[in-house]
This record gives structure tokens, sequence and C-alpha cells, in this order.
């Protein structure tokens, strides 16, 4: 497993990224899982999903710094956090990467995805026809993941309860550059919080995350 991408925003956040080169053998011999994390391993397909979810605990234990077990449970609506530690935390996927990020500061969120063309087909389905405007057709397939990735990432952060990626968030217009921050709305119980959502190329990935 190698380190390929480690950020620390602030004293509060961090986040960090490792390329996926060990067996789930390997992976297995790195952790300390209890009967639930067993069990849980168990319920997942083999291949990819395993290996994503045995290395995403890797990598936390080490931005954690810990050879003790860590306990990493998910709530009722599956959102991961660390009860023996004063961290809030957001898991992340795609392909041959893992991704963890830990702050402090209050709930984060991140996602990382693998850039593909089939973006383009489904930009009806989370974004909405104003914010479909400020998409730069020069650059449509980046510029429509960091949205997706912008939108993904508050959804962690929020929980992961039932909100609309077209309904509930509203991106507003910004350039698209490699590496930037854009402003999301969430619109939730009659009630609108803002969030700057920072997003950046990564190899052939986009990555974005947020934190309150």
């Amino acid at each position: 497993m190698a380190l390929v991408y480690l950020r620390e925003l602030n004293q509060e956040t961090k986040f960090a990224i490792w390329k996926i080169e060990e067996s789930t053998e390997e992976l297995l011999s790195k952790l300390q899982l209890d009967d639930n994390e067993q069990d849980k391993l168990r319920q997942l397909s083999k291949g990819k999903r395993t290996l994503h979810w045995l290395a995403t605990r890797v990598l936390l234990r080490y931005l954690l710094q810990t050879d003790n077990y860590i306990n990493c449970p998910s709530d009722t609506n599956g959102k991961p956090y660390l009860p023996d530690f004063p961290y809030k935390i957001s898991l992340t996927h795609s392909y041959e990467y893992a991704g963890v990020m830990l702050s402090t500061k209050g709930e984060c969120g991140m996602d990382l995805e693998l850039v593909m063309d089939k973006v383009v087909r489904i930009k009806e389905k989370f974004l909405k026809p104003e914010e479909l405007e400020f998409i730069q057709p020069e650059q449509d397939v980046l510029q429509l993941y960091a949205c997706w990735c912008a939108k993904e990432a508050v959804y962690k952060l929020q929980g992961n309860k039932g909100v609309s990626f077209l309904e509930d968030m509203t991106i507003k217009p910004f350039n698209y550059k490699p590496q930037g921050v854009m402003t999301l709305d969430l619109r939730k119980d009659g009630l609108t919080n803002t969030y700057q959502v920072y997003y950046e190329e990564f190899q052939n990935y986009m990555l974005g995350y947020a934190v309150e």
C-alpha cells in the first residue's frame, strides 16, 4: 500500500489517499477486527468492495498513528464515526484508491471519483438547469465531476441523510480550473446551510472535500 497524497489543510483537518496494492490477506494482517467487523467483512462481495473496506481501515490506522484497535462503527444512516477519538471522519474509495479525512473542526465530507465521459449522460439527474448553465463546454466532463464530488462530499458531511442532489443542493456559478473552490447551498427542513467545497484534479480522478 502506497501513500500517494497527504494534505494537512490546517491544524484541525487532514486527509490522505492510498493506492491499494496489497491482497486481502495482506491488508487483514495490518488490522485488528472485532466480531461485528468480521461479520461485516463476510457480508461484502469479494474483490474490490472488500479491498476498499480494508484499505480505508488501514489508512485510518496510519493517520491516527496507533497500533491499538480502532473502533470505527457506523450510525443508523451509515455514517462512520470514531467514539474513542476527537475526530469527525469521512471515508471514500474509487477503483484502485482509498481515502480518509479527519477533522476536529466539525463534520467533514470527502469524495474521490474516477473521471469518465459517462457523467455527461446523467448530468440532468444531479444538476438543475441553472447549474448546467455555468458548465463550460470545453471542459464539461471535469467540471461535472467537480460538481458531483462537491455534492457527494456535502451529502457525507451532513450524515448520509435523505437529501436529493438535484432538489436539495444548489451550486453557485464558478469557473472551472484544475484546483478551486465552489459554494454549495443545502436546503433541508426549511433551513439553508452554505458550504465552501474544495475540489482538485488528482491524476485521472476528481477529489472534493468540505468541512463545517
